[in-house]
């Protein structure tokens, strides 16, 4: 087993692995006018995954076209805008205000079960950080609404790079004056912990239902240090990893 020097800071990741947008965002969609293209609730779950799916897409498309990041509110509503088309759904049906409801739910979101307990225990022994693609509103009105307490927020906004360019996480850890090999990745994306490997980063992959939906999972355990349940009914998630780190 390789040695390493002692762990002193987790850098998290913060939608998926510590928020539940999920159930965060249904009872927004709910509360809407229905339309007969969105009928029941399996409906309405579908598209929010679609939704969530068609960011990363869009957001890895300017990041391989060299573009400079935009708001995340912009990218959130042109995949919304898309979809809803695709559906049949006109601005007749859900106009300018449903729509700008649906952007703004992602800036109110609650934790999962697991997330606070664990990360209050965390905290303790080790910086908690977030370092996330979005804009730095968007994860100040994250923190404050569902109550995560890290010591400090990144945002691809702030440090003018994207993940998965390597070029954030090393800024991460020049901020952070560690070296890689003291601190660990901590994320419900194999994307994400991929490339915090790659500059050294030690990571912690954690399962969530809502991410990576169709991964090969047994690869994913096999590739990371630590490997978390983190699913509705797993009882582990964040207080799992805190339980493993000795904290």
């Amino acid at each position: 087993m390789t040695a390493h020097p002692p762990l002193r800071a987790l850098v998290f990741d913060l939608m998926g692995t510590v928020l539940h947008w999920h159930s965060s965002l249904l009872p927004v969609l709910e509360a809407l006018p229905p339309h007969p293209a969105l009928p029941n609730r399996a409906s309405l779950s579908a598209l929010l995954i679609s939704w969530r799916a068609g960011f990363f897409v869009a957001i890895q498309a300017r990041f391989e076209a060299g573009e400079e990041q935009e708001d995340i509110d912009l990218t959130h509503r042109r995949v919304l805008d898309r979809l809803l088309e695709e559906r049949g759904i006109g601005m007749d049906g859900w106009g300018e205000q449903e729509r700008e409801a649906l952007v703004k739910a992602w800036h109110t979101q609650t934790a999962w079960p697991d997330s606070i307990a664990g990360l209050e225990r965390l905290r303790k022994e080790f910086f908690v950080v977030v370092l996330a693609n979005g804009t730095t509103r968007l994860q100040l009105d994250i923190v404050s609404s569902s109550g995560v307490p890290f010591h400090a927020l990144f945002s691809s906004e702030l440090l003018g790079l994207t993940k998965p360019d390597p070029a954030i996480y090393r800024r991460c850890l020049s901020l952070l004056q560690l070296k890689p090999e003291e601190t660990m990745m901590v994320a419900a994306h194999a994307y994400d912990t991929k490339a915090a490997q790659a500059v050294g980063m030690r990571t912690a992959y954690v399962r969530r239902t809502t991410e990576d939906v169709g991964e090969d999972f047994e690869r994913v355990k096999s590739e990371n240090e630590l490997y978390v349940e983190g699913r509705e009914g797993s009882g582990g998630g964040l207080l799992e990893l805190a339980e493993k780190l000795g904290a």
